[in-house]
């Protein structure tokens, strides 16, 4: 894109000032928790972090990231929201070189790529200074569904949906500080467009009701201090049973019964799987987990996570 042809050219002195140095913190997340396909999702204490750290008016309207720690596997989505929305909308920029670390692992259900574009969808907001711009809709652009996006924008316990205009709308409620999320991520990897590929494309209505019945109970459970009816709002008849053949372990950590465990869903499209605590010690859950894949006779990482309340920072 020449500067002729572009609706706005940002010059370097101005994106240095909006821009060098900064650093945008999104959180990942959990989704679907249960019966919510597609609805539900709980922000937690897993940040992606992008840091400005040149503006280069050698180059015009490149992205380079330098990952820190991390190992990319896939597309930048923090590079290809900035880029992407800057040629739909005919803005000309300075490059922009990015240094990106991350908590959230990829791949594992928890929501890396929805956290890393709208860490991208927000960098682009602050590059041309406009805040309007709808980061739900952008996101669900990009992500093809909502739930992980409204997460990582608004944080807590959130029930999103798109609108039949075309839109996204999204609620999000606080997530009970004292109930700890225990993530475990078995040595395995899903892969999204697979895991969608095994899912009907049709479910009984039985089964319809059966999922819209405990999505309900869940959020009205959780803001109404019910901690009691988890176990139950957490089933599911839509996605895990068709998934259980690609996570291993799961079928056994849904069955799991342990002092202190609330609930047990798959997060996201796995194969990371959520336990849910109030114990103050989650020790119990712990050990519960890793013996369900120490007789699969395969290694995981447990992960002992608190919500993310409120938007990001």
């Amino acid at each position: 894109m020449s500067e002729t042809e572009a609706a706005r050219s940002l010059g370097v002195a101005e994106t240095r000032s909006r821009l060098d140095g900064r650093t945008i913190e999104v959180p990942g997340s959990t989704s679907n928790l249960g019966a919510g396909f597609d609805a539900l999702a709980i922000a937690v204490r897993l940040y992606v972090r992008v840091t400005v750290t040149r503006v280069d008016n050698r180059e015009r309207n490149r992205v380079r990231s330098t990952f820190n720690g991390v190992v990319l596997e896939g597309d930048d989505y923090v590079a290809r929201s900035v880029t992407t929305l800057a040629a739909r909308e005919g803005v000309d920029f300075p490059a922009l070189q990015l240094e990106i670390a991350s908590d959230i692992p990829m791949q594992a259900g928890l929501g890396s790529s929805a956290a890393a574009a709208v860490a991208g969808l927000r960098l682009y907001q602050s590059l041309t200074d406009e805040f309007s711009r709808d980061l739900l809709v952008e996101g669900t652009r990009f992500e093809g569904h909502p739930d992980n996006v409204a997460a990582s924008v608004l944080g807590g316990l959130t029930v999103a949906c798109d609108t039949s205009n075309g839109g996204v709308l999204a609620v999000s409620s606080p997530w009970p500080e004292d109930v700890r999320l225990v993530a475990v991520t078995p040595d395995a990897r899903v892969k999204t467009p697979e895991a969608r590929r095994v899912l009907p494309e049709t479910v009984s209505l039985a089964d319809a009701i059966f999922n819209l019945q405990r999505a309900a109970l869940l959020v009205a459970g959780v803001n109404n201090g019910r901690r009691d009816v988890l176990k139950e709002a957490l089933q599911d008849r839509w996605h895990q049973p068709c998934r259980a053949p690609l996570v291993p372990g799961l079928i056994e950590a849904l069955a799991l019964e342990t002092p202190g465990l609330l609930g047990v869903c798959l997060s996201g499209s796995g194969p990371t799987v959520i336990g849910f605590t109030d114990a103050a010690d989650t020790g119990d859950v712990e050990r519960a987990f890793r013996g369900v894949y120490e007789k699969l006779g395969l290694g995981c990482t447990v992960r002992v996570l608190t919500a993310h309340n409120g938007p990001p920072v």
